[in-house]
């Protein structure tokens, strides 16, 4: 992997593990397009690292607060969101990692994510704050987050839906979404770490220069996309991501039927 292969897959990763469009369908593209055969579950878990650290910086006092107080009700919200998820990663097993190699879907699941932004921004604001959240909110949101283990499902844009249909204010159902972020991405990190240890054939030194690129080009980017993603919901303008997901789907469509 090149240099600059590296920052752009960083700079892929911290946009799209935060904005609305799906990180796994955007880097599963981006590998095709370079052409990348070798294992990355390397340089996949420093970028994931690289991700975790900007919602821990913005969502700090929350994460200080559970760390403080860990026995009280949005712990337990935030393991019963992440429960679905889990038992996904479970009962899916070695599949998953055929599942994020194949671009099959991505047409299909890069419109489905646009229908549901679409659908959020139609919706209401609604009035649960914080302490209005349910445990049925929490679980139904859960699910939608197992289910956008697909690639080309968006994570955030699926739960954030999900959390505005339930009747969250659209600051209350991100800020949720993103503090249920932090244990998909560890888990997501403890799975790739697994897979290495699993492999039957070594890991392919990427190089520390790469890894280090790839790491701050995530980060840095994963800030800006935090910052926009807030800034659009309170706007409610998801759906200028939902126009480029319908896009991006016709020309796979297109890539698809012509090669």
């Amino acid at each position: 992997m090149s240099i600059l292969e590296a920052i752009i897959l960083g700079i892929v990763q911290g946009l799209t593990e935060f904005l609305p469009v799906s990180s796994s369908g955007h880097l599963i593209m981006m590998k095709a397009f370079f052409g990348i055969e070798e294992s990355t579950l390397l340089f996949s878990i420093v970028v994931h690292l690289g991700t975790l650290i900007p919602v821990l910086v913005v969502y700090r006092k929350e994460v200080f607060a559970l760390i403080r107080q860990p026995f009280q009700r949005y712990t337990y919200l935030i393991i019963l969101g992440t429960l679905p998820a889990v038992v996904a990663a479970l009962l899916l097993g070695d599949n998953i990692e055929a599942i994020f190699n194949n671009p099959t879907f991505l047409p299909i699941t890069f419109l489905i994510t646009a229908l549901l932004l679409i659908y959020a921004d139609s919706r209401p604001e609604g009035r649960k704050r914080k302490k209005d959240i349910t445990y049925k909110d929490a679980l139904l949101i859960g699910c939608m987050q197992a289910v956008a283990i697909l690639p080309g499902l968006s994570r955030s844009g699926s739960t954030i839906t999900v959390g505005i249909t339930r009747g969250l204010n659209r600051d209350t159902a991100a800020r949720y979404s993103f503090m249920l972020s932090i244990p998909a991405i560890l888990g997501g990190l403890v799975l790739e770490v697994a897979g290495i240890v699993r492999s039957d054939t070594p890991e392919i030194a990427i190089g520390a220069l790469p890894l280090f690129v790839g790491f701050v080009s995530a980060m840095l980017t994963g800030f800006i996309a935090i910052s926009l993603l807030l800034e659009l919901i309170k706007r409610r303008n998801l759906r200028v991501f939902s126009y480029y997901l319908i896009a991006l789907s016709a020309v796979l469509i297109v890539i698809n039927i012509i090669f």
